[in-house]
């Protein structure tokens, strides 16, 4: 044990920054949230259907630009300059192309959310809300290749300045396009999408200009030039990059359909699923950080081809977020019925009866979220060291299988053919993970074996 837990430190230092980095972006989903949720429970209904669409559409491009990672990594890990420099160029040409044809994609099929059995009061506030959300898709997924390239080479922390700075004006920019404030006119959920994209091109620009004229990144003599791409390693990003996006689009859509099914069931449950989603997404970026440090490092054991190391590495990376998780699931289970009025307002006795209702259904489905953070931590983390392995197309059937084969079977039953409502949505969410888990562990557990063998 002592040889996995004397890896904690330079495990949590590595991934650290990409936790804060993620953290300020769903904090800032929180404030959007606290926000909007001053406006109305049909609001943050309308945010939360909204977003339902960008995150299926950021789910394949953020999916995709994971493979830049793992590729850099091994390039450094075998001090092979140029082909860390190839795959910097070849990574954000392939994201920048792939976040337009996102946001064309979302663009012309929001109309379908007059055809899915939503309130109709909250698609008539999410329509505008996703115009500007959508095109803020472009600078997201270019600013995702910038962010893999520079965790690729263990720079972990200039993401993270971009995000901190991004998102602090995005606090500021729907504080005052949200209310009116400071002669601002007053644009509710619409003021809160256009901060959204004002923030993401900050993000992007500072990306660009740090590894640009930062000597951390001289040695590599980056540049574009339309006649170094080449073929092969197009081919190799497009090999780890599309079953990596479907891995994520398949849970992504996985959460985005208790989105759905919750607007089925009411306004009120919407409004509880999306103050449960965000709360379990912050506690969801600490895993994505571990993700990521496992990817680095066994990306880095991988192009050195010490593949004991390797296998010891990932599993230091496996306790740390078993520990973490843990502590997580006590505070959800401990504080399921106070969390939630951090999003609504108490009036105490004069509180409306559908923000007691929002409540009641919140603090269910924390319950259950207290349980999953185990499970969703472990299969996160076990992901990102298999993508290191560079090993993606087994990982995504086990992913499809557990989401849509095991777990959203299970959520759709409950949901609307028990009495469970909300709650059987995430027991649902709980089983897929579960299996997620289970199965990749077994994966990373075969293959490590049998590279060690070989060797």
């Amino acid at each position: 044990m002592k040889s996995y837990t004397k890896e904690f430190r330079k495990n949590f230092n590595l991934a650290f920054p990409v936790m804060l980095g993620l953290l300020g972006h769903t904090f800032v989903q929180l404030i959007d949230n606290i926000m909007v949720g001053q406006l109305g429970t049909t609001e943050l209904a309308s945010v939360s259907l909204g977003n339902s669409f960008v995150f299926v559409a950021m789910s394949l491009g953020i999916g995709f630009s994971t493979a830049i990672t793992p590729l850099v990594a091994e390039a450094d890990g075998s001090s092979d300059t140029k082909r860390v420099a190839d795959v910097f160029t070849h990574g954000i040409l392939m994201c920048s192309f792939l976040g337009l044809f996102l946001f064309l994609g979302v663009y012309f099929s929001r109309n379908i959310m007059f055809s899915m059995s939503q309130p109709q009061e909250v698609v008539i506030l999410a329509f505008p809300y996703l115009n500007w959300v959508a095109v803020s898709l472009i600078p997201l997924i270019v600013f995702q290749a910038y962010k893999q390239f520079s965790d690729g080479l263990s720079l972990t922390r200039p993401a993270m300045y971009a995000a901190l700075f991004g998102n602090g004006i995005n606090i500021c920019l729907n504080y005052v396009l949200i209310f009116g404030y400071l002669g601002f006119p007053k644009l509710g959920v619409e003021g809160a999408a256009i901060g959204t994209l004002i923030a993401r091109l900050v993000m992007l620009i500072y990306m660009i200009i740090y590894i640009k004229y930062h000597k951390q990144f001289s040695a590599y003599k980056l540049s574009f030039k339309l006649n170094q791409i080449r073929g092969f390693l197009i081919q190799k990003i497009l090999k780890l990059g599309l079953p990596s996006a479907l891995q994520m689009l398949f849970e992504v859509v996985f959460f985005t359909s208790a989105v759905w099914m919750s607007g089925v069931l009411g306004t009120n449950a919407q409004a509880a699923n999306q103050i449960a989603l965000n709360l379990s997404s912050m506690t969801f970026m600490v895993a994505m950080g571990l993700s990521v440090a496992a990817m680095i490092r066994v990306g880095n054991q991988l192009g050195k081809k010490d593949f004991v190391e390797l296998r010891r590495v990932a599993f230091s990376i496996f306790f740390l977020i078993g520990i973490i998780d843990l502590f997580f699931c006590l505070i959800y289970l401990t504080f399921s019925d106070d969390l939630p009025w951090i999003y609504l307002g108490n009036k105490g006795s004069l509180t409306p009866k559908d923000t007691l209702e929002v409540i009641v259904i919140a603090s269910s489905l924390l319950i259950v979220s207290g349980f999953f953070q185990l499970t969703d931590g472990l299969q996160a983390v076990v992901l990102g060291a298999l993508r290191g392995l560079q090993d993606v197309n087994l990982p995504t059937a086990f992913t499809f299988i557990s989401y849509w084969v095991i777990g959203f079977p299970v959520s759709y039953f409950l949901a609307f053919y028990t009495s469970w409502g909300a709650t059987g949505i995430w027991i649902g969410l709980l089983t897929g993970l579960s299996s997620s888990a289970i199965l990749l562990f077994l994966r990373f557990q075969y293959l490590t074996k049998k590279l060690i063998q070989v060797k």
